[in-house]
């Protein structure tokens, strides 16, 4: 996988069949339809099951699980704790505090739901699907620019129907950091680093893990004055600037509750999440293949073990450009090597979407046989 555009063989007739799309509706624009295509399928599917179990369609998209945590910050602002005792009636238990959630969304839920009708619950829903769909241009763009036109909307589909995508269809942060995430890392492959960079900033102040975004413009930063030696001044702001977003909230609320360097983490580990270098998760992953765990988390494991084989594979047969793999294998990192709340593996792991061009380029390759070979490869 090059760093500029690849070259895909493709027969007289596809190109044509290409141009003629392409003359039709920019690939761009193909792109998003297809990913609203799955999506909106997926929509259709949860909406259905949730009316069929006597539950409001938008209360489901819009305030389950960690939408209620945002829905009260926008609302209230942040002070929020609630507590949990110990499962085994032991210790103090869970004390889960506000502070855990990073505030782009919750402040974007509060200014659209100040004029959107219906308020915030609407306002979520709609942030997190203009943020859906601005990420899939995003993919899309990248796989165009990595591994050709054709190979970047396989991209985008496959990156659509993955099972646990349902999530870019909720009031969850996955999708602004999905959207923050690509575009920040095309800015980089196009060489625009205060846009990567600004990009970079709030995506730190989306998500724990919009560090990776970060991570991916300074490692490249770094990289282009080290090695390439180069003096511009905006590769050394793009460096320096990404990672304040995320590191100013960390400390704000460090001060907040009177730690300023581990505060943050402090409150992470009330919540059971802490950085325990994959610990946790291999253990969990050893009772599932020792069968002595649950179906879902058998389900997350294949998810891990995929995700690893991916990575390994962008590492090993392809030259992929170093934003992508500094920013997937960041995020992975991340992912795997935090304790706590494992099932939910996977939903951290969705804006990983440069994990999938190893496979939309294998499927670009491949060509259908011709339905009359006068008996030829029988």
């Amino acid at each position: 996988m090059a760093t500029g555009r690849a070259t895909v063989t493709s027969s007289p007739l596809e190109i044509r069949a290409l141009k003629v799309v392409r003359s039709a509706a920019p690939t761009s624009l193909i792109a998003l339809a297809l990913f609203a295509a799955v999506r909106g399928a997926g929509v259709l599917v949860l909406a259905i099951g949730s009316w069929w179990a006597g539950r409001s369609p938008l209360k489901v998209l819009g305030s389950s699980w960690d939408s209620v945590w945002y829905l009260k910050i926008a609302a209230n602002g942040y002070g929020r704790t609630q507590m949990w005792p110990s499962p085994h009636g032991t210790g103090t238990g869970l004390i889960q505090s506000d502070f855990a959630f990073f505030p782009l969304y919750p402040t974007l839920m509060r200014l659209l739901g100040s004029v959107l009708p219906g308020g915030l619950v609407p306002a979520g829903i709609l942030i997190a699907w203009v943020s859906a769909a601005a990420a899939a241009v995003g993919v899309y763009k990248i796989g165009e620019r990595v591994i050709g036109p054709r190979a970047g909307l396989l991209l985008v589909g496959l990156w659509a129907a993955l099972p646990h995508a349902v999530v870019l269809s909720l009031a969850y942060t996955e999708s602004l950091l999905a959207a923050l995430a690509a575009w920040a890392l095309y800015a980089l492959l196009r060489g625009r680093w205060m846009w990567a960079a600004g990009l970079a900033v709030l995506a730190g102040l989306t998500r724990p893990t919009g560090l990776a975004v970060a991570a991916a413009v300074s490692v490249t930063a770094l990289h282009e004055i080290a090695v390439r030696k180069s003096r511009a001044p905006e590769v050394w702001a793009a460096g320096l600037l990404a990672p304040a977003g995320w590191a100013a909230y960390v400390l704000a609320v460090g001060v907040r509750v009177g730690d300023p360097l581990g505060g943050y983490f402090a409150v992470q580990r009330h919540w059971g999440s802490r950085f325990d270098f994959g610990v946790g998760a291999l253990r969990s992953a050893e009772q599932v293949l020792t069968g002595g765990h649950v179906p879902l988390a058998t389900t997350v494991t294949v998810v891990l073990l995929a995700a690893a084989g991916l990575l390994a594979m962008l590492l090993v047969l392809d030259r992929t450009p170093l934003p992508l793999l500094a920013y997937t294998g960041i995020l992975l990192l991340i992912a795997f090597g935090g304790a706590g709340y494992f099932e939910s593996k996977p939903r951290f792991l969705l804006p990983a979407f440069p994990l999938l061009l190893p496979m939309a380029a294998v499927m670009a390759r491949a060509r259908p046989r011709a339905p009359h070979d006068g008996g030829r490869g029988r």
